[in-house]
């Protein structure tokens, strides 16, 4: 198999430590429901941090490794994963900080009314009077619901906060990348 551009991977957590003796991995997810990252049969490995000064991209994408999914689970906010070929603590340990990427086309399809959190960035946002609200640069979670950063993906300033709750957000056309909100441009404007 052909090692995919990082740019058609996500990264879904990183190797926290091992579990165990015989080889298995403890991941944090980077998400509070991973579904994506225990439903996954094969995953890549980067040793690599993302933003490591000096790395270059070919660097890095010659670092990623495939590897065949045994088993996962969820452990105590952790996903403890077995990997094929990794038989003991020593080699479990060894991938301690690695990166957890798999392509985007293997996630479970999303139910009604639901999106991935990946696939909302770059989409544009637009009010109900149909004005630009800008670019969703970033998706977080502040523990009772989502929030998009809107802003500008060149710079990767952020001009607003929304929150990502219906009453807020009226329409997601992920086929056409627009978000239809009910906000204003100067509502909670970061300055």
């Amino acid at each position: 198999m052909n090692t995919p551009s990082l740019d058609d991977l996500i990264e879904l957590g990183a190797v926290q430590d091992a579990q165990g003796l015989q080889g298995q991995i403890k991941v944090r997810p980077h998400s509070s429901e991973p579904v994506a990252l225990l439903s996954s049969k094969e995953l890549w490995l980067s040793l690599i941090p993302r933003r490591s000064a000096g790395v270059a991209a070919s660097h890095e994408q010659a670092s990623l490794k495939l590897y065949k999914v045994k088993q996962a689970k969820m452990h105590s906010g952790t996903v403890v994963i077995a990997l094929d070929g990794i038989t003991d603590r020593d080699q479990a340990e060894a991938l301690k900080g690695a990166r957890i990427l798999v392509g985007r086309d293997v996630f479970p399809k999303a139910e009604s009314d639901s999106y991935y959190w990946v696939d909302l960035i770059g989409c544009r946002a637009v009010n109900l009077q149909g004005e630009s609200l800008g670019e969703v640069t970033d998706v977080n979670d502040n523990g009772a619901h989502g929030i998009i950063a809107l802003g500008d993906p060149e710079t990767k300033a952020v001009k607003q906060l929304v929150p990502f709750v219906k009453e807020a957000v009226q329409n997601v056309d992920l086929p056409n990348r627009l978000i239809t909100l009910d906000w204003q441009v100067d509502w909670y404007s970061k300055k």
